[in-house]
């Protein structure tokens, strides 16, 4: 028997399973069954690869079992920043909550990496296998059918317990974080519809009016700000943040291992960031407290990195000797 075209054929079907799930209105286990087999198809697909190249798909002290997904990945995707490794990561990160956690109201979030994979998928079979996914499945069928009306951070905090809302916000966040600054529709592709006010006539699709006597009124209003909103980096996607500006801009560090938790610790004890509420923000969700950081945050950094990034860590480190 053909290994190869028969992991192909699972794969194929899983991802076809996967797809039907997705856009079936009934199901509302849809975003877990989703994540599922999905990634169940990646598996298999690369896995066959794998077996192309003459590799093999087992563990060397275990001949019955086959490697995990996340080895597979790192043997296809060598590159740990391939943005489709990273997009896939993400999904078999929430395929492995969804067990414990409900998912289905932030299903707006994922919905950008699900196309994304959907469409790598579809490459990916067709660069490695040259399969021609259209020929299984209809081409209008591999498009994500997401909802457009995900609960607000304060609607979570008000259905859910604490630290269930609190993951929910974090991931989301997290989502959203990554997906500018990746800027890449190998990890997501943003779905979402955007109304835009305009004064120029002709660049409108409808008008509205400020004035009490139109039709379609809208108010501009203010609101408090939400920290979830204003403060949407964790630890570790500042980070990311960070290493990724400093990569688009070409600007090295004076530190072998680039921008990592040592040269993230150096500033926020330096400059005492978690004092700074523009800068940070800490939760405190029972007798546990954590913080995130803004926006802004991330510009002050690489700001000051620009100004000096031959001697930057290596100057923080001698201010704090002192």
């Amino acid at each position: 028997m053909d290994i190869t075209k028969k992991l192909l054929d699972k794969s194929k079907e899983a991802f076809v399973m996967a797809l039907e799930i997705y856009n079936k209105p009934t199901i509302k286990y849809r975003i877990e069954g989703f994540s599922f087999f999905i990634i169940n198809a990646w598996e298999l697909m690369l896995k066959a690869e794998l077996l192309n190249r003459n590799e093999s798909i087992y563990y060397k002290d275990n001949p019955d079992r086959t490697i995990s997904v996340n080895t597979v990945l790192s043997k296809i995707y060598t590159d740990k920043n391939t943005r489709i490794r990273l997009n896939l990561e993400k999904i078999i990160e929430l395929r492995n909550i969804s067990t414990h956690y409900i998912t289905e109201d932030y299903e707006v979030k994922y919905a950008p990496l699900f196309q994304a994979c959907v469409l790598n998928f579809v490459n990916e079979i067709q660069r490695f296998h040259k399969i021609d996914v259209t020929k299984i499945i209809s081409q209008n069928f591999l498009t994500i059918s997401a909802s457009y009306e995900p609960l607000t951070n304060e609607q979570i905090k008000l259905k859910y317990p604490p630290e269930i809302a609190e993951r929910f916000i974090k991931q989301a966040n997290e989502i959203d974080v990554l997906s500018h600054e990746y800027n890449s529709d190998k990890f997501s592709i943003d779905i979402r519809q955007n109304l835009y006010i305009t004064k120029k006539k002709v660049e409108s699709d409808f008008k509205v009016s400020v004035t009490s006597e139109s039709e379609n009124r809208v108010t501009f209003i203010k609101e408090l700000k939400d920290p979830s909103d204003t403060h949407k980096y964790n630890y570790n996607t500042v980070i990311t943040a960070v290493s990724e500006r400093l990569k688009k801009k070409h600007i090295e560090l004076d530190y072998p291992k680039g921008f990592n938790s040592y040269v993230l610790n150096l500033i926020i004890d330096f400059y005492d960031i978690k004092r700074e509420e523009k800068y940070a923000y800490k939760h405190i969700i029972g007798k546990q407290e954590h913080y995130t950081y803004s926006q802004q945050f991330i510009d002050f950094v690489v700001s000051e990195i620009e100004k000096q990034p031959s001697i930057f860590v290596a100057s923080l480190k001698a201010k704090k000797t002192r």
